[in-house]
């Protein structure tokens, strides 16, 4: 849920979306397809029962082919009301958050990312610039934190800044800033093409790692990064937790074993990062290609 300027911004998202969760899905070896919806909204001051039991009846109508959760301005309680008209929803309840897992596939990603291209094992005193404090975000930071790192953040919401602050230390900069910050990590947890022609000359960090989606504005972004000495752990393929978590209550498998699974995030990533060297190719480029590769086998 975004309070997007207009209807064809939306429908703009809403394919990059769906096109990211299918190669998300692929990549994270789920046997689903991808797909996205998104709900033109202020999520602080629009939402209403009605709104979501709307989507539920517009996903009935669908029949199952697609299967909704939350994500970006949206919480397990908005998914009670879009379940009162439909039976396709997940991360529901308690247990149904599914940003904790994304969180973690992040961390783990971070972990893989830091190994390969700093050859070390810990981020004790590393730097992590990080923009967006929400669910998956500030959790993310967590870890980090709880790891060692130094954290430099951005938010458009004062209250979470101020609890980053008391919590863990964070150092604040405004939203713009971020991009300036002399870091080892750049981790975009908030919205997508954050990586772009004018943020790309400002970065002056070593890695990209972070929870958003469509983190490149244009696929040629990914080159660029290359070219500039900064490895990117592509989204779709660290930021696939969460839908992990969703896959396995959708499909009522185990939830014991979502970790395990998430955590096989940081081996996928470091099979990318090699291929990615010796095939002199941007991680972008080797990501898409793994996930064609299955999804066209399937």
């Amino acid at each position: 849920m975004w309070n997007y300027a207009s209807e064809g911004e939306a429908i703009t998202d809403v394919l990059r979306l769906s096109r990211g969760m299918t190669y998300k899905n692929a990549v994270a070896g789920l046997p689903i397809g991808g797909g996205k919806s998104v709900i033109i909204g202020n999520s602080k001051t629009d939402k209403t029962p009605a709104l979501f039991e709307a989507l539920g009846e517009a996903l009935e109508r669908l029949g199952g082919r697609y299967v909704t959760a939350e994500d970006v301005g949206t919480n397990t309680d908005d998914m009670a009301h879009v379940a009162r008209r439909t039976r396709h929803v997940a991360g529901l309840g308690e247990t149904g958050d599914p940003s904790p897992f994304t969180a973690l596939g992040c961390f783990v990603g971070a972990q893989a990312a830091v190994r390969h291209h700093l050859k070390r094992d810990s981020f004790d005193g590393l730097i992590v610039a990080l923009q967006g404090l929400g669910n998956v975000g500030y959790d993310y930071a967590r870890r980090l934190r709880e790891a060692g790192a130094r954290l430099v953040v951005a938010d458009i919401d004062p209250a979470r800044l101020e609890r980053a602050r008391a919590e863990l230390g964070a150092e604040i900069v405004p939203v713009d800033s971020i991009y300036d910050v002399q870091a080892d990590i750049y981790a975009p947890c908030a919205l997508g093409a954050t990586l772009n022609p004018t943020t790309l000359d400002r970065l002056k960090v070593k890695i990209v790692a972070g929870g958003a989606n469509n983190q490149l504005a244009t696929a040629d972004i990914g080159e660029a990064l290359r070219r500039k000495g900064i490895l990117y752990a592509p989204d779709f393929v660290i930021n696939a937790g969460g839908i992990i978590k969703v896959c396995y209550e959708h499909l009522k498998k185990p939830e014991s074993e979502v970790e395990a699974h998430v955590r096989r995030i940081g081996e996928t990533l470091a099979e990318v990062f090699a291929r990615a060297d010796s095939e002199g190719l941007p991680t972008s480029v080797v990501a898409d290609r793994v996930a064609e590769a299955r999804f066209k086998r399937a």
